[in-house]
């Protein structure tokens, strides 16, 4: 089957789809050797009557029908993360309501993980005038997230980031959450080019002088920390960083430029979990079948077929995650459209116009590479209607 897309250079050209890739995902039960998160993206409701730039409306059947899918391939759900585009359109109290319906319906499937992100965006960064409103923040999403039975993901803070003075006043903060958490979190560092807000986290610019606050924070509550995600698209700082963390503490990977290798790991380290990343990764929601067959073959000691169901992957990650990084839930939601995991392509905030339709034709040319195109007539079928709304006749 064939689809002519335009190219950079203003003419179209014929592509042959070749479908779906030769690997399977992983059938529920499987047990992987690697701890494997998917951030993963809302499905908005195009039917709403509301202002789409203002207000957020989800398809609530359609978003957790998407979870139930990642559920069902092996995968943990990180809920209510940037992938489900919090800070980007999704408001606490929705975020809440999507936390609240994740976690029930991760009781109807044997084996379900489930992971919440809690910040403090319910707090306007203007409004936040010293580090005690930024610890009432989050202790208020904190509560609302136990209360519901929920797990935490301890999400950076713009908040913080602005009225921060320094090292000191992120211990203070994280000292105090960590503290209060009743089971171990995951922190999660999400890099400035993810969140422009975000720059000089951990009160530094130095990424080394960052990472030794962050490390000295995880060091003095080792017990109340499951691992942390970094996401900052360099493996080097990565890896460092991994090899410093106390025993048991795992490093997330949030690396959607080099994840495969970082899952797969070195094997240098004195602790089994400073030898290999796992996972927690908003790719994983595009690539979920791929990613759920590789994992699989990982904890069958198949590493020659781990890196050759992902590495095509990668190439479409890299593509999704170009900068701006912050726009890469459209390409997410894009891919979820072309292969039938929602009827629209219509995104919270009006985010479907964040990137341009060239991007997401060779979106596409990726996708298929990889053998993440599930059915092609229906992608066919859909790319050929957004070429139309776009005025390309294909």
């Amino acid at each position: 089957m064939q689809i002519a897309l335009p190219t950079a250079s203003g003419q179209l050209a014929p592509h042959t789809v070749r479908g779906p890739g030769n690997f399977t995902p992983a059938a529920p039960g499987t047990r992987f050797n690697r701890v494997a998160y998917s951030a993963a993206h809302v499905v908005a409701d195009p039917r709403a009557a509301i202002d789409p730039w203002l207000h957020c409306a989800v398809d609530w059947d359609a978003t957790i029908a998407f979870r139930q899918r990642l559920w069902h391939m092996g995968l943990g759900v990180a809920e209510a993360m940037d992938t489900a585009q919090r800070g980007m359109g999704m408001d606490w109290p929705t975020s809440l309501e999507l936390i609240r319906r994740s976690i029930d319906a991760a009781k109807d499937v044997p084996g379900a993980t489930l992971a919440s992100g809690c910040g403090t965006d319910h707090l306007a960064v203007e409004d936040a005038k010293s580090v005690d409103d930024v610890i009432r923040a989050y202790e208020e999403q904190m509560a609302a997230i136990e209360k519901l039975g929920g797990k935490l993901i301890v999400m950076a803070s713009r908040a913080l980031a602005r009225v921060a003075k320094g090292p000191a006043d992120y211990e203070r903060v994280y000292s105090r959450v960590l503290s209060q958490a009743r089971q171990p979190v995951v922190l999660h560092w999400l890099g400035e080019m993810f969140d422009p807000a975000l720059a000089g986290y951990w009160g530094s610019a130095d990424t080394h002088a960052a990472m030794d606050t962050a490390l000295g924070i995880i060091n003095a509550h080792a017990a109340k920390v499951d691992g942390i995600k970094i996401s900052l698209l360099d493996k080097d700082k990565e890896v460092a960083m991994r090899r410093r963390l106390p025993p048991g503490v795992r490093m997330y990977t949030g690396d959607d430029f080099n994840y495969a290798e970082l899952i797969a790991g070195d094997g240098v380290g004195s602790e089994p979990t400073h030898r290999h990343s796992d996972a927690l990764l908003g790719i994983f929601d595009a690539v979920a079948p791929a990613a759920s067959a590789a994992l699989a073959a990982l904890a069958a000691g198949d590493t020659a077929r781990f890196h050759a169901i992902l590495a095509p992957t990668v190439p479409l990650s890299r593509h999704i995650f170009q900068a701006p990084t912050r726009f890469y839930k459209t390409g997410v939601v894009f891919l979820a459209w072309l292969n039938g995991h929602q009827s629209h392509f219509t995104m919270v905030g009006g985010q479907q116009s964040t990137r341009s339709l060239l991007h997401l034709c060779e979106l596409f040319r990726l996708a298929d590479a990889a053998g993440l195109i599930e059915e092609p007539g229906l992608a066919i079928h859909r790319m050929r209607a957004l070429l139309t709304l776009h005025g390309v006749d294909s």
